[in-house]
């Protein structure tokens, strides 16, 4: 049916713990289904890895793999990383090796998180399954920081984990006036990992498609009070000048937290420090349906990793229950990115072929899960929406 594959990328999957293995199997069943259909083609490598990694082999993933993912990847796919209880000797939570690690030693500074309210899908601000808003009015992007910030000493240790180095721990600090105790928890926020990330936004700000009638970039910080944040806020302002076709706003991250609830059609791509977008985002996800329909990318200049952020789900492990739609959505962002990057016109096209055929999956099929008010599992929502992918492909690719 088709001729010779034309683009062969090879896409490394990071199935991770929990749940994590069985959402990354769905978003593959897809991508079968579009190197099927098209002149797409992917070569799978599987790493095993995470918390459950850890107790079982004392390493989070096996030696070489941050190489793999470094220099013979075109593009990344993460399931999720995190086991309770599993922990390494310092304490920190197995995993962060993986994800961490990746973050900062591929330099992914922009964690990018789509906001949107599929048409039939209830968001949850007033309880499960309540209509408030026209699907069209929660559709915004937010870009947090993601190599700075308070997330910072864990990214130094986990760069040097993957090096080989042995690392230190920051110790704990006697501040008579604070008590007896205190911890201590740098939160660097630099110009340059500013820049990237606030010129990045402006870049999806240019591109993106959206409803409202003048696109528009909101500043989310505390620069009220924090020295970090009036840094960011500062090189957002420098940098806003050069697109003046662009509108922007600013926002104190408490207000923001009320207004994003309250009003998301007021806002389209969003830019913060690490913290407060971690934050904004989970809550965002509310908006949407939930963190079952919440994808993300982690994207440097060179690299791009992609993952759902709804964890690994211990307590429906191995049930066959949870939403892959948000891995699926993942995967979609990872096309979008390959096109974008290597300039190739048929992922583009697969990636907004793969975004139209999960909305037409979520308003007309009674194939849902749980979170969405439907019974169905995990690997009947993944067929149906691989079917519907395969079949649409062949219509207009």
């Amino acid at each position: 049916m088709f001729g010779q594959v034309v683009s062969d990328y090879n896409i490394t999957l990071l199935p991770g713990d929990g749940t994590g293995n069985e959402v990354v199997s769905e978003a593959k069943k897809v991508l079968d289904a579009i190197q099927d259909n098209s002149n797409i083609g992917f070569d799978f490598t599987a790493i095993e890895c995470g918390g459950l990694h850890y107790k079982e082999h004392g390493k989070e993933w096996a030696e070489g793999s941050f190489e793999i993912c470094r220099d013979e990847s075109d593009a990344i796919l993460l399931g999720a990383i995190g086991w309770p209880g599993v922990r390494r000797k310092n304490g920190d939570l197995a995993g962060g090796e993986v994800v961490l690690g990746l973050r900062a030693g591929l330099e992914l500074y922009a964690n990018v998180r789509p906001i949107k309210l599929y048409e039939g899908v209830s968001h949850k601000v007033h309880g499960k399954f309540t209509k408030v808003w026209d699907s069209e009015k929660v559709d915004l992007l937010i870009l947090r920081e993601n190599t700075e910030g308070l997330y910072y000493n864990t990214l130094q240790r986990s760069v040097k984990r993957i090096k080989g180095e042995s690392f230190r721990e920051y110790p704990v600090i006697d501040f008579p006036e604070l008590g007896d105790e205190v911890a201590w928890d740098p939160r660097p926020i630099s110009r340059k990992g500013t820049e990237r990330v606030v010129r990045r936004a402006f870049d999806y700000a240019t591109k993106r498609d959206t409803s409202l009638e003048n696109k528009k970039v909101t500043c989310v910080d505390k620069s009220n009070v924090t020295k970090g944040c009036q840094l960011f806020r500062s090189v957002f302002d420098e940098i806003s000048q050069e697109f003046p076709s662009i509108s922007t706003t600013h926002a104190y991250v408490d207000a923001f937290a009320m207004w994003m609830v309250r009003n998301p059609e007021d806002f389209d791509v969003v830019v913060s420090p690490n913290l407060f977008g971690d934050i904004i985002t989970d809550l965002g996800s509310v908006l949407q349906g939930g963190m079952g329909m919440a994808a993300s990318g982690n994207i440097g200049d060179s690299h791009g990793l992609f993952e759902p952020v709804h964890g690994s789900s211990p307590k429906y492990t191995g049930m066959n229950k949870v939403n892959p739609i948000a891995a699926i959505n993942s995967a979609q962002m990872m096309l979008e990115w390959i096109g974008n990057t290597k300039g190739d016109s048929d992922a583009t096209k697969a990636a907004k072929i793969l975004s139209q055929c999960v909305g037409e999956h979520i308003s007309t099929d009674a194939i849902l899960t749980y979170d969405l008010g439907g019974s169905a599992t995990t690997s009947q929502v993944g067929d149906a929406i691989a079917n519907r992918v395969g079949s649409t492909i062949r219509e207009l690719m």
